[in-house]
């Protein structure tokens, strides 16, 4: 959808169905943008000038959405709403003079749409993906069913289809089969010894690429410290160590102060995950770290645990710093995955904004519940998204108010 939205925009004209009419059949009218919220529009009907008694809302990418033009070349009838049908004697001369100059959508745009729709990832495909019992190793799943670029992952030894796991397909606990393997990380085998019939290898390309880095100079060690997201507690960032460096640049990370003894908790990071930070971040941002369960000596200061623990930071250079020009802003409404119930996408909120860094907040729930998320995500979508998409929206829990399109909200 990227390519063509930078054609969306204000005062752009489309041809939608016209609701104000008596006529039994289906008819058109021109209607222009007043608003954009995510993929959702406010349109009013051309002639109600500054009148938005009759402004609607609809998903812009919907199927009754055409450029200028459409009716004509498809011989729809464009209708004037009722309300204004006596307004103007001459609806052509005005129409003329009203859509000169003006933008509409591009011709392609509905195939633009569709297009982008269409997922790479198709049932049966194997994948390699995240043990949702036990992070540290990862299990084979086959894809069962694809929803706006969600994958409904069942893992392979499931024998009634209820072990599952939902991700993005682009998420980066998915990987191709063998991944495990070349890396040196963690893996359950399954006592399928051979593939079922009609399941198959998804193959390498389609997974999304992690950035190459230089592991021959100064890189990271066993033992180091850092800052990570909790991958238990989303809302935490906590006190972590590199208990196990791999290849291509992925590293084991563990929370300190609640790792299981045989370490299957924890948690495999890419050395350019934006979800690990180096030590004194928080501290700089402002953010509160979660110390070790059982620390005592509060407020935590990374220069006495160190100390305490023989232990030496993560060199700084060593983390991503890119910040790209994402546009978010507190206060910004869309749909989020919650990442600790990853079939749920739910109604939620900008809180929090530090570099690429966002505090997503359940409308509705506490705020223990929210979740620090990487700007680029692909658990992220705008206002719309499930509507577009078919996939079902979690609304806001009862206790709040339902989501209304206020003065003052912003949508991303």
């Amino acid at each position: 959808m990227g390519t063509c939205w930078g054609d969306i925009s204000e005062n752009v004209r489309v041809e939608v169905p016209n609701t104000d009419c008596s006529l039994p059949t289906k008819v058109f009218w021109i209607a222009g943008i007043v608003k954009l919220a995510g993929y959702n529009a406010l349109l009013r009907y051309e002639g109600f000038e500054s009148d938005s008694s009759l402004d609607f809302w609809c998903n812009i990418c919907g199927s009754d959405i055409h450029p200028v033009g459409w009716c004509a070349a498809s011989g729809k009838p464009l209708v004037p709403p009722r309300t204004i049908q006596h307004k103007y004697t001459n609806w052509k001369a005005f129409l003329v003079k009203r859509l000169t100059g003006a933008k509409t959508l591009p011709p392609d745009f509905s195939q633009k749409v569709s297009e982008s729709m269409q997922y790479p990832f198709k049932p049966s495909m194997r994948v390699e993906v995240v043990d949702k019992t036990h992070l540290c190793r990862t299990r084979v799943a086959i894809v069962e069913s694809v929803i706006g670029g969600r994958l409904r992952l069942v893992y392979e030894e499931s024998e009634d289809k209820s072990d599952d796991f939902w991700c993005h397909m682009y998420s980066p606990l998915i990987h191709h089969i063998g991944w495990s393997r070349s890396i040196g990380h963690r893996f359950k085998r399954s006592d399928i010894t051979k593939k079922q019939d009609g399941h198959f290898d998804t193959p390498p390309h389609l997974f999304a690429k992690v950035k190459e880095v230089d592991q021959s100079g100064e890189w990271y060690k066993e033992g180091m410290k850092l800052e990570a997201i909790d991958p238990l507690n989303l809302s935490a960032i906590c006190v972590a160590t590199i208990r196990k460096v791999l290849a291509d640049g992925f590293l084991m990370i563990g929370i300190d102060g609640s790792e299981a003894a045989d370490g299957s908790d924890w948690f495999c990071y890419h050395a350019t995950s934006p979800s690990i930070f180096p030590v004194g971040f928080c501290e700089i941002n402002m953010i509160e770290l979660t110390p070790p369960r059982g620390y005592t000596k509060l407020p935590f200061k990374w220069f006495d645990y160190l100390r305490e623990t023989g232990s030496i930071a993560a060199p700084v250079k060593l983390f991503n710093k890119d910040v790209p020009n994402h546009g978010f802003r507190v206060g910004m409404k869309l749909e989020a995955v919650d990442l600790m119930e990853p079939r749920l996408v739910c109604v939620a909120t900008v809180t929090r904004i530090i570099h690429r860094l966002l505090r997503i907040h359940f409308d509705g729930w506490e705020e223990e519940y929210d979740q620090w998320v990487d700007c680029e995500s692909p658990d992220l979508y705008p206002v719309g998204w499930c509507q577009l998409t078919g996939y079902q929206l979690q609304p806001p829990a009862p206790q709040s108010e339902l989501l209304t399109y206020q003065k003052g909200v912003f949508f991303f």
